[in-house]
């Protein structure tokens, strides 16, 4: 979905860490860097990827983005992308919680290159985009959309990036409403915890696409985004496709474990977020109550 381009956009909401952290530089194509990002973000076991990956570190260099100031610079620049993407799932997420009665706390939310620390330990690229609990924050490698569509297919269309980015966010939700530790009571396998834990955000990141055309920027009083297109909704499936646990393990190692899940199929990943869309009722992202995924 295209920004609305006089939508002004908030940096504040985002911290931009590149050139800050100690990066790693993954090495060799799709049998290292890619698969050792994919592996460690959609479940495939490590155990199955030895002899594959190599890694070497290197400083990372310097430099910082030009500002993110309005919705067109958010049309021109991926980094500037997310922000506004960060900055509509804040404004949405508030008013919608409170008609359940529940406050939303902002999480953090900072862009990063190479590595970063974090709450939950020190990160590098290879983990991909990821939401840490232990201090509310998601965390973004812009390098990550370009190798989504590169080795695994993805449209690169704005919305498959912008899923990515309220897909974390909706771990955050989860977060809030104490859903987030089930994938550590039950963490692998097709019908598991974090399965449902994932088919779950992915189901709150439809919900937001469903209102993001009508959610305005408190300063204007635009909406964020246009209306959403066929195109739009597609690049969003595709994305949401690309991420499935047997697609990315069929790249990796030629064959589909599905007792080594942890954020579902492909196809499952398509209907949770066409669910949430299609809905437009947090009640119906209760995968934990589904018989069937």
């Amino acid at each position: 979905m295209s920004f609305n381009d006089n939508v002004q956009l908030d940096p504040s909401q985002v911290q931009d860490r590149r050139g800050m952290g100690r990066g790693t530089k993954i090495g060799g194509g799709i049998g290292g860097g890619i698969i050792l990002l994919l592996a460690a973000l959609f479940g495939v076991n490590p155990q199955l990827l030895e002899g594959l990956t190599g890694t070497t570190q290197e400083p990372q260099s310097q430099g910082s983005a030009p500002a993110c100031e309005s919705g067109a610079d958010a049309d021109a620049r991926l980094d500037c992308r997310i922000t506004g993407t960060v900055n509509s799932l804040n404004a949405f997420w508030p008013a919608y919680l409170a008609q359940y009665n529940r406050e939303y706390p902002r999480p953090g939310t900072v862009i990063f290159s190479g590595g970063t620390d974090t709450g939950c330990g020190a990160a590098t690229s290879a983990v991909g985009p990821f939401y840490c609990p232990a201090d509310s924050t998601a965390y973004f490698d812009p390098g990550f959309f370009q190798e989504l569509v590169d080795r695994f297919g993805s449209s690169g269309g704005p919305l498959a990036q912008e899923y990515v980015v309220a897909h974390e966010f909706g771990h955050h939700i989860q977060n809030v409403l104490g859903n987030l530790d089930r994938a550590q009571q039950d963490p692998q396998g097709p019908e598991s915890g974090a399965v449902r834990v994932e088919l779950q955000a992915d189901c709150y990141a439809g919900l937001w696409v469903r209102y993001a055309s009508t959610q305005q920027d408190p300063k204007t009083g635009q909406p964020f985004l246009e209306p959403l297109t066929q195109q739009d909704l597609n690049d969003a499936l595709s994305a949401a496709s690309a991420v499935g646990d047997d697609r990315i393990q069929e790249a990796a190692t030629g064959r589909v474990s599905p007792e080594a899940w942890t954020h579902g199929s492909s196809a499952q990943r398509q209907k949770w977020f066409y669910q949430g869309y299609q809905t437009g009722d947090i009640n119906q992202c209760d995968t934990f109550s589904a018989g069937t995924l």
